[in-house]
């Protein structure tokens, strides 16, 4: 039997789960159709997502069609929650992606297109709700071309699409056999298709099951089930909890098999010359090009945990498995120390996420113990990292990041489901993050009475979008292989401030260029303070150079409005600092695409719908980190001192007659025992 792993994306509304119950019903897996909006729905089993009609939470569902057998991956289609959506789609084998056919391909819906290029996901299109009033197949199928590409096909339509010429000409090799023999094979489509260069389009009504059918068919006759190497891989796209609070471990098994009760780690190879890429498009191991060596080591410790059991959801329910062989997505009791988007045997850990909180939120006082409101907090940040849930000790303050309001009003909600506690949030503000524009080399020493550690820390900056790296030159002759992986895991274990407004720094790596341990009185947490101080040390350096530089996240937004409104869009985006193409004409619409601050575009959309009077409408999705376009006012407005954060200190610890005793940040390389490596 083929087996595949096959997920449903969609924008909010499109009819998502309504079509993964339609699959469900046709397949004759479920014997009446639930209905979202009724809260039945076989997929939507949590009671926040039975309340408000949404997927909030991935769900599986098992579906065998034939000698087909569909791994069927459920996501949430609200922005919000795209954080999870997008976790999923490193274990996705194809993808149905459904687009409303009364509203067309919205915003959103280009920003799952291109994850889905880039996660290179082979993908289906569903045209769901052709049943309203004005849905127009050609202008629709119209559509998906211009913004998905020629190789929108449908392949509802006759004659086949093995025997249409527009097929061919997407393909040399499918040209020569349909000059040849008048048909394409259908391993030939096949082919095309996982390779992205042909994009199946089914139209239909999944309420009313119509195009449903085909659909089926499609999957079983298009797909191809992946080949998977022998050797152990698994990929960690979720963690979440049951009703009995049990940790669940959702991955796939990329290779070789998971056998109940075996042991699970997380430990990797490890060499003098290593480099933890963890930037986007750039995840895993990945050689320095200076003597091959590679580390794959994931942040904080080597754990090792068994797998207790295995479980085969469907819908809420589940199946206990001895054994879960390659291509299998599973829910794994027993591990305490995964995260989502880690790499287990072969595989590496996943990069940055494309899509990622732009706000930040503080947890205010009130009648409940703050204390237990951050142990609750811990354990969702523990289903989603992205929350980057910390404990402020100097406000005594609790601070996570979220996508939205929606995410927020969730999260209170499962506060109260969980924990019994009523948190309420402060406004959410704009997080800001920092990074630098040229190399500088970083100082850390700590050295109080019977400790001792020193470490340099090359900071480089890495261009736009691409995350925090890691990496180490320093020779195993100057310090053992072990005090260097214990410095790459102190990098990579904590969330390091800038020294402007002390917002989160990025787009850089940390290369371990030179350190020095002491053979009987280091201890592991004294590299930890060396590495910590070398990193703001540095910092602090490149802020005395003019090298810091403050970014803020922007949007990137695609407005629809009026013709005779079409000037007073173009100046409001020109005043919030923004940039935009070429205006297009759509009818009596306009339509203006481009990128702007999302601190002036937050409330933007209340502004359109004003100004056209409802006929307005905006989409906004995260288009990355750029320049802050005000830096000199929020730097102003932080008020932050570098010096004076006692938490993230650039100063050092040296000792002289039996005592330390502190050194300033700026006067460190006096006092270093070891030379700088890089020039000043």
């Amino acid at each position: 039997m083929k087996q595949i792993v096959v997920g449903i994306l969609a924008h909010v509304d499109a009819g998502k789960t309504t079509l993964s119950e339609g699959l469900l019903y046709r397949a004759g897996e479920i014997r009446s159709l639930g209905r979202v909006d009724h809260g039945d729905a076989f997929l939507d089993t949590d009671d926040m997502e039975k309340q408000r009609g949404i997927t909030i939470f991935s769900k599986q569902a098992i579906v065998e069609y034939g000698d087909l057998r569909i791994s069927l991956l459920d996501t949430p289609g609200h922005v919000d929650f795209s954080a999870e959506m997008e976790r999923t789609l490193r274990v996705l084998d194809y993808a149905i992606l459904v687009v409303s056919g009364a509203d067309g391909v919205q915003g959103y819906t280009e920003t799952l297109w291109r994850l889905l290029e880039r996660y290179h996901v082979p993908t289906f299109v569903f045209v769901n709700k052709m049943d309203a009033v004005g849905a127009d197949h050609d202008a629709l199928l119209a559509q998906l071309r211009r913004r998905f590409g020629d190789g929108c096909m449908d392949f509802g339509m006759e004659p086949a699409p093995g025997k249409r010429e527009d097929t061919a000409m997407l393909d040399e090799d499918a040209m020569d056999e349909y000059l040849a023999d008048g048909v394409i094979s259908d391993g030939r489509l096949r082919e095309m298709i996982a390779g992205r260069r042909l994009i199946p389009c089914y139209f239909g009504s999944a309420l009313k099951l119509d195009g449903v059918d085909e659909l089926l068919e499609g999957l079983a006759a298009y797909t191809r089930q992946p080949a998977y190497p022998d050797e152990f891989g698994a990929r960690v796209f979720n963690i979440a909890h049951d009703r009995q609070g049990n940790r669940l471990t959702w991955l796939k098994v990329t290779g070789g098999e998971l056998p109940v009760k075996a042991w699970l780690t997380n430990e990797r190879s490890f060499g003098s010359a290593q480099d933890d890429r963890k930037g986007a498009g750039a995840s895993g191991s990945a050689q320095d090009g200076r003597d091959g060596v590679t580390d794959t080591a994931t942040p904080g410790e080597v754990w090792r945990e068994k797998a207790d059991q295995l479980r085969i959801y469907s819908g809420a329910k589940f199946t206990l498995a001895d054994t879960a062989p390659a291509g299998t997505v599973c829910a794994v009791t027993g591990p305490t120390r995964t995260f989502p988007g880690e790499g287990l045997g072969f595989e590496p850990d996943a990069g940055e996420p494309v899509l990622e909180p732009v706000l930040t939120y503080t947890v205010l006082p009130g009648d409940y113990d703050i204390h237990k409101a951050l142990v609750a907090l811990r354990e969702l940040d523990d289903e989603d990292p992205l929350l980057h849930v910390v404990w402020d000790e100097r406000l005594q303050e609790i601070r996570l990041q979220l996508m939205g309001a929606v995410q927020l009003e969730i999260i209170q909600q499962m506060m109260r489901d969980r924990s019994g506690l009523d948190v309420r949030f402060g406004p959410g503000t704009i997080l800001y993050k920092e990074t630098i524009t040229a190399p500088v080399e970083g100082v850390g020493h700590f050295e109080p009475l019977r400790h001792y550690a020193e470490a340099h820390i090359l900071l480089e900056p890495t261009g736009e979008g691409s995350g925090l790296s890691y990496a180490t030159t320093c020779s195993e002759d100057v310090l053992d292989r072990n005090w260097q992986r214990l410095i790459l895991t102190h990098l990579k274990e904590k969330e390091h401030l800038g020294v402007l407004t002390g917002s989160p720094i990025t787009d850089m790596r940390f290369t371990l260029v030179a350190a020095r341990a002491h053979l009987k009185h280091t201890e592991g947490g004294d590299f930890r303070q060396a590495t910590y101080r070398a990193v703001r040390q540095g910092l602090m350096r490149a802020r005395e150079r003019g090298d810091c530089r403050l970014l803020e996240p922007w949007y990137r937004f695609r407005l629809e409005t009026p013709q005779d409104m079409l000037g007073r869009a173009m100046a409001d985006v020109q005043r919030m600092g923004g940039t935009f193409d070429p205006p297009q004409s759509d009818g009596d619409h306009a339509v203006l695409e481009g990128v702007a601050p999302v601190s002036e575009m937050r409330d933007y959309a209340m502004d359109v719908n004003a100004y056209t009077h409802g006929q307005g409408h905006i989409v906004c999705t995260f288009g990355g980190y750029r320049p802050c376009h005000n830096a000199d006012d929020v730097i102003e407005q932080a008020a932050y001192d570098p010096e004076s954060d006692m938490e993230n200190t650039p100063d050092s610890v040296f000792c002289a007659h039996g005592a330390g005793y502190p050194v300033k940040w700026d006067d460190v390389e006096s006092h270093m025992h070891l030379p700088l490596r890089t020039a000043r």
